[in-house]
């Protein structure tokens, strides 16, 4: 079984992911900034290198504004 961090469905949410942060006019380190985290720590979640769980897709939609559906419809 394929890790889910490969799959193309993560993919798909990981792209949205970095599409609204572009589209919000931030960098990876204006929304590090903003959750107190590295800048790394953004580029390695929309790099697919560190998974992504639920909490922390809610503070990042919440961020940049969008709902939480956004992310996960059509994945």
């Amino acid at each position: 079984m394929e890790k889910t961090i490969y799959s193309k469905e993560y993919k798909k949410i990981i792209d949205k992911l970095k599409d609204a942060r572009i589209n919000a006019g931030l960098t990876q380190f204006d929304v590090a900034k903003r959750l107190r985290k590295h800048q790394s720590y953004i580029s390695k979640i929309e790099s697919r290198e560190r998974r992504l769980d639920i909490i922390e897709l809610k503070l990042l939609a919440s961020l940049y504004k969008k709902d939480l559906s956004y992310f996960i419809k059509n994945a």
